[in-house]
């Protein structure tokens, strides 16, 4: 009798109309994930007068976000592993908007805290969209569809930072909170449309619903499944923390955890810096002049938590410099597919940590936008290689606790990050940049010597008692 496996099926079917409605919903995860984690470095400055808060206090504020990202990120890849991508990715959506809700009603600063920070917790379960999008897609697109998705990481940055400019200054940052919480919402109506993935099904032993799955997108996309009988895999438990220091992977998953910290440590320090350079109007790493001396010599000018809100320019800046983060895409996705992830992964990491010394030059506030334009763009590449291979690079069995575990780390970098640029970079201004540039450098180094590369590979199902893989 003939027998195919999922894999298989996938690559038969091919690309079509199903794989357009997945890469646009799941895609737009990414839309409500970067409205809800830049949403901290456009309302930092309000909350800062509102409550009157000192620099360590408003980089508390984006920790904790981290933090509550940090802890749900590897309970959520647990369960996902354990109990479906799509039930999680839908809890997660729910949970987020639920507190990101309520946090515009936060009476206090700890309260602000507390709730950003289970925000950030919902926030994390939404990876477990490109990872749906990972299992469905046929090994040739990945390369060139998962990088794309960083076009809705943009939307969401831009749609934030411009209802900031109008929202901010006339009806205040409680009401862009709310408002920031509707694609979220959106979001959620349409999950329906989007079913589990064949390949978790199949590793739980659900063949009929793998099967059923794959028959639906073959007829959305107007192709023929293979002939014969859906083979099931080898039972294996699912979500074991073991299998990810399992000897075939050991050295990959301590690699991998390293890029992911710094990768998100130099992003949102890139992000956080951009942020505190229009605020302090740092330029050559110099602060401007204390409001003293101008003869302002109240109380609120002596404070070290005075109001210096965001100007019409200073949103400007941040746009333009956020619009950096696609500007490396076609060169990143050609990386990718040609000198494959690890090469393409250490080439930009090298890149970002010249860029981050490069920032400390003496130049006019157009160069500095510049340098800013172009570290953007570097850690949105090394975020989208990054994503990629670490989804690619785990078997089903134990994929999404993966990218739990990564995320998870990641988070840690990114705790660190505000207290670098918030506060070190008011100290040693070439102190937090050669900090930032080091961290880069052993990131490269780490891609460099990655023990796998997953450029063409097939998706992985499971780890036999011997340490090889069955491809699905």
């Amino acid at each position: 009798m003939k027998t195919f496996t999922v894999e298989e099926a996938v690559e038969t079917i091919g690309f079509g109309r199903f794989h357009i409605m997945l890469f646009l919903i799941m895609g737009s995860t990414g839309v409500a994930e970067a409205m809800e984690i830049m949403l901290i470095a456009v309302v930092s400055p309000l909350i800062r007068c509102e409550w009157q808060l000192q620099d360590w206090q408003v980089a508390l504020v984006t920790t904790m976000v981290f933090f509550g990202y940090m802890v749900f990120s590897v309970a959520l890849g647990l369960l996902a592993d354990r109990y479906g991508r799509w039930k999680i990715l839908l809890l997660s959506f729910l949970w987020a908007a639920y507190f990101s809700l309520l946090t515009s009603f936060a009476p206090s600063y700890i309260w602000f805290v507390f709730l950003r920070a289970m925000v950030g917790g919902g926030v994390s379960g939404h990876a477990q969209g490109l990872i749906i999008k990972t299992e469905f897609l046929p090994t040739k697109y990945r390369g060139y569809m998962l990088p794309l998705s960083q076009v809705f990481w943009l939307a969401g940055s831009l749609l934030i930072i411009g209802l900031a400019s109008v929202v901010n200054p006339t009806i205040g940052w409680r009401w862009l909170i709310r408002i920031a919480s509707i694609p979220g919402i959106l979001l959620i109506l349409v999950f329906k449309f989007i079913p589990e993935s064949a390949r978790y099904n199949l590793s739980t032993g659900n063949v009929a619903a793998a099967l059923a799955t794959l028959q639906r997108i073959a007829e959305m996309n107007g192709a023929v499944m293979p002939e014969g009988v859906l083979r099931e895999p080898a039972k294996e438990r699912r979500g074991r923390f073991k299998d990810l220091i399992h000897p075939k992977y050991f050295r990959t998953t301590l690699q991998i955890w390293i890029i992911w910290l710094g990768i998100a440590f130099a992003y949102y320090g890139v992000i956080l810096a951009s942020a505190e350079l229009l605020e302090r109007d740092l330029v050559c790493g110099s602060a401007a002049p204390p409001a003293q001396d101008s003869g302002d010599d109240s109380e609120e000018s002596r404070s070290p938590c005075r109001c210096r809100l965001f100007g019409p320019a200073a949103y400007q800046t941040m746009i333009i410099s956020t619009v950096g983060e696609i500007a490396l895409n076609p060169l990143n996705i050609l990386g990718i597919n040609f000198l494959g992830r690890r090469l393409s992964l250490c080439i930009t990491m090298g890149c970002t940590a010249l860029f981050f010394l490069l920032l400390n030059i003496c130049t006019s506030s157009t160069g500095t936008i510049g340098f800013l334009f172009m570290l953007r763009a570097l850690v949105s590449a090394n975020f989208n290689t990054i994503y990629i291979y670490t989804a690619e690079v785990y078997p089903t069995t134990m994929r999404a606790l993966g990218m739990g575990t990564s995320g998870s780390l990641c988070r840690v970098g990114a705790m660190v990050a505000p207290f670098i640029s918030q506060v070190l970079m008011s100290a040693s201004f070439l102190g937090a940049l050669c900090l930032f540039s080091s961290v880069c450098v052993v990131c490269a180094i780490s891609a460099f010597t990655l023990p796998i590369e997953t450029k063409g590979r097939a998706l992985q199902v499971c780890i036999t008692p011997l340490g090889y893989l069955n491809a699905l």
